[in-house]
């Protein structure tokens, strides 16, 4: 009995050592995760701030030191280049390792090694669309630049060195719930976080709903439901700008397209949010003189926060702005002479084609009248607690097969089978340089050499100087196309449908110094119908751009809380547009006391979605109701995925043709009229909205039904932010949703000495035990900026800097 009992006191520990030491599932092991010297309890900052610190880095060529302000933004001063991104390396990796970590382990289909089975689709999806294969193809464009390849190693290393110094109670704290290590980082990192951008802003395709589309419809209702350019448009570059330039031969329309288009014989909807807004007003609109700059880039919101705000300083360079943790340089910002900025183009580079292959084994498709050989690429997931998992992805000269069989995952759902993926994120590119010479910028020439280096995601690169100049360019490496090449899925078989070169980047739409004395974009065409060259058929709704074009337009003396001000405007020209065409429709005799209440509140609504404003979520989804009564009957089928038409559409068809025989309901025997429509789901949004929220109050406000939030990046409970209670809407210039809105506001006033305001909603640091982990979000939320604190030397302090870190060799 003695001996059983010995034997369970020495079982017992060991296999409760084994539970507590092991990850269940998404349990972290509890032992370590608990454990007071290497668990999560080392992650827990304190609110006091070490003012000194020597760092011995035997990797640095020089001296460097590091100035973080009272926000923890590092402001970098080295003598060489090298130093400057080595620093910026090591100094992003002390804030956002494992945000670095997760996002480029996420782009290369990489998620699988660190949380199991549950992610191998995701995985599958990352490779076979070209993630990894495209991040290879532009690491080579980088390295063969010897400045870019200066960047990328300078900062790798410095990331490394940074891990190297890391012991187990350093990790940061995702680590140890998900328990697993850093791995040394490489440079096909840098590349993978350049191509994750691009699948955010350019991966988004229509062309297997709009085939599918055509092929039940036919070509007459397909051009005008889904017409090549908007009923109301208010474009980038202003209507009547003239073309200084001759430009090349249009690629001709092959005969089967036009065909096609005629008889109708053939053989994941881009979702509104993922935006921006950008603007720059001359001096001669402004109350210093000099031109005011501003910037706030759309984006899914998360916390660790998407940028990372750095100021830059080596000789030739002293630059401030926000980078992407993860890529050296700075994205957007400013130096002594120049500011620029960015919004998503949303540039027709991605299209399918329509693949016929010899047989099953798919060694062999047909092209140019005869069979090619396709290539193999063998993609070995690890997966975590199992086997690694094989998949052979066939290449064309197209791109990747991406799929033969359809799996159950929504990413999926606009990839059409048997299809070969043509996207400008597959060519080799060196973006880096785009971001190395405005860094350093000094004037437009430096702006415009700059962007002949930047190939995707297509930007529209906003600029102004302090030589008085403003600018806007669409901008990207643009495929040459004849119009509406992409709008379909295209034949594989055909020369014809290849890509025919690019559009010469001194071609990219451009306008300097405009008469109106501004420029700005908010994703709307580009240009009018006047410019030679196809970029895209669709852009995002023009009311945010046309609220923006208004509003500078009726200004002047204007100063950086005038932009301020702009940046936060959530007056909704779609529903002015809409509303006075439906309201009249209600009849007001047949509704309940809730319903007229409602109808009431919306009646005499300001049409601006403020955080109170009851009358903003009645019409929200009153709008999001009666769109779907119009389109969904007609255009929604789980075995042939389609999608709506525009909104810009649908208001013509209400504001142009209410007797349209769009608005009947097809699978009812009824001819239902708009009348009908826009009865039914007016009852609808107000039994809704009463359902869920009770009688019309309080909890029908805004703000309340939006629900705003900043999530965790790895939407890991209790790390994301509380709701926040604010306005804005995805169709106003201040485009707030659930957790999608401006990651970055930016006003910068140009002058003798630039001033910059800026904020995102998050922190520095990616530490949710840190005081800078998400700090600066009650300050978004209210849309107020910070001054961006721009040293000019190392002794330029005013008091702001709170600690200091002296980098040396020994």
């Amino acid at each position: 009995m003695n001996k059983i009992k010995a034997l369970i006191c020495i079982i017992i520990p060991i296999i409760l050592a084994y539970l507590l030491n092991t990850k269940f599932g998404d349990t972290p092991p509890l032992l370590k995760f608990l454990n007071p010297f290497t668990g999560f309890w080392q992650n827990a900052e304190s609110t006091t701030v070490n003012k000194n610190h020597n760092i011995v880095l035997k990797n640095a060529k020089d001296k460097i030191d590091i100035y973080f302000d009272d926000r923890m933004i590092p402001h970098v001063f080295a003598q060489n280049d090298h130093d400057l991104y080595y620093a910026q390396g090591y100094i992003t990796a002390m804030h956002r390792l494992w945000q670095m970590d997760f996002q480029t382990r996420f782009a290369a289909g990489r998620i699988s090694e660190v949380v199991g089975k549950k992610a191998i689709e995701l995985d599958r999806y990352q490779r076979r669309m070209g993630m990894l294969y495209g991040a290879e193809n532009s690491l080579k464009g980088m390295m063969a630049d010897p400045k870019a390849k200066e960047m990328i190693m300078a900062y790798t290393q410095g990331i490394n060195d940074y891990i190297k110094s890391l012991k187990d109670s350093d990790l940061p704290v995702e680590y140890k719930l998900l328990d697993f290590k850093p791995e040394p980082w490489q440079p096909i990192k840098c590349a993978l976080l350049l191509k994750q951008m691009s699948a955010v802003l350019a991966m988004g395709s229509d062309e297997f709903y709009m085939t599918n589309i055509l092929n039940k419809f036919g070509p007459d209702v397909t051009k005008d439901l889904f017409p090549d350019y908007p009923f109301k448009e208010d474009p980038i570059i202003p209507v009547g700008t003239k073309w200084n330039f001759k430009p090349l031969p249009i690629p001709q329309t092959p005969k089967s397209f036009t065909e096609m288009m005629t008889t109708g014989i053939i053989t994941k909807q881009k979702e509104e949010g993922i935006g921006s807004n950008n603007w720059a007003v001359s001096g001669t609109k402004t109350a210093s003189g000099f031109p005011i700059l501003a910037n706030d880039p759309h984006l899914d919101l998360s916390l660790p926060s998407i940028w990372y705000q750095i100021q830059l300083h080596a000789p030739g360079v002293n630059t401030y702005g926000v980078s992407l943790p993860g890529a050296p340089g700075i994205i957007i910002g400013f130096n002594n002479q120049i500011a620029w900025g960015v919004t998503n183009v949303a540039a027709d580079v991605l299209d399918f084609y329509q693949i016929k292959f010899k047989d099953e084994t798919h060694k062999n498709y047909w092209y140019n009248n005869q069979w090619k050989n396709t290539t193999e690429r063998i993609e070995r997931i690890k997966v975590r607690g199992t086997k690694d998992e094989l998949d052979t992805v066939i290449y064309t000269h197209h791109g990747p097969v991406v799929y033969f069989q359809k799996p159950v995952f929504s990413k999926a759902d606009n990839v059409p089978t048997g299809n070969a993926l043509r996207w400008i994120a597959h060519e080799e590119s060196n973006e880096l340089m785009t971001f190395y010479y405005l860094n350093r910028g000094k004037n437009y020439d430096d702006y415009r050499k700059a962007l002949t280096y930047f190939t995707a995601p297509a930007q529209n690169f906003i600029f102004a100087s302090a030589d008085n100049d403003i600018a806007i360019t669409p901008n990207g490496k643009f495929p040459l196309k004849w119009k509406n090449q992409g709008k379909f899925i295209l034949d594989g078989t055909d020369p014809a449908y290849d890509w025919h070169g690019w559009i010469p980047s001194d071609q990219n739409p451009t306008v300097k110094n405009p008469p109106r004395n501004f420029v700005s974009s908010a994703n709307q065409s580009s240009t009018d119908t006047t410019y030679p060259y196809y970029i895209n058929w669709e852009f995002s709704p023009y009311e945010r751009g046309k609220r923006i074009n208004d509003r500078l337009a009726a200004m002047n003396k204007i100063n950086a809380d005038s932009m301020r001000n702009l940046q936060m405007d959530s007056y909704s020209i779609f529903a002015e547009n809409l509303l006075p065409y439906i309201l009249p429709l209600v009849n007001s005799s047949s509704l309940n006391a809730t319903q007229k209440e409602a109808f009431n509140t919306v009646k005499n609504w300001n049409k601006f979605f403020n955080a109170h404003e009851i009358g903003a979520s009645v019409f929200d989804l009153w709008a999001k109701r009666l769109f779907f009564e119009i389109w969904d009957n007609k255009f929604t089928d789980p075995k042939v995925p389609m999608r709506y038409p525009s909104r810009d559409r649908t208001i013509e068809l209400i504001q142009k043709d209410s007797n349209s025989k769009w608005f009947d309901n097809v699978k009812t025997t009824k001819k239902e009229t708009l009348n009908d429509l826009v009865n039914q789901s007016f009852i609808f949004t107000c039994d809704s909205l009463q359902r869920k929220n009770g009688p019309i109050g309080k909890d029908w406000e805004w703000a309340k039904i939006k629900d705003s939030h900043v999530p965790h990046l790895a939407k890991i409970p209790g790390f994301g932010s509380k709701t926040l209670l604010i306005g804005g809407s995805k169709s106003t210039v201040d485009a707030l949703g659930e957790s999608n809105g401006p990651s970055w506001r930016m006003v910068v006033e140009l002058g003798k000495k630039p001033k910059g305001h800026g904020v995102y909603p998050g922190g520095q640091s990616g530490n949710p035990g840190s005081p800078f982990y998400d700090n600066m979000i009650d300050t978004w939320a209210e849309g107020k900026l910070y001054d961006l604190f721009f040293m000019q030397s190392p002794d330029d302090q005013s008091g702001k800097i709170i600690s200091h870190y002296k980098i040396s060799k020994k």
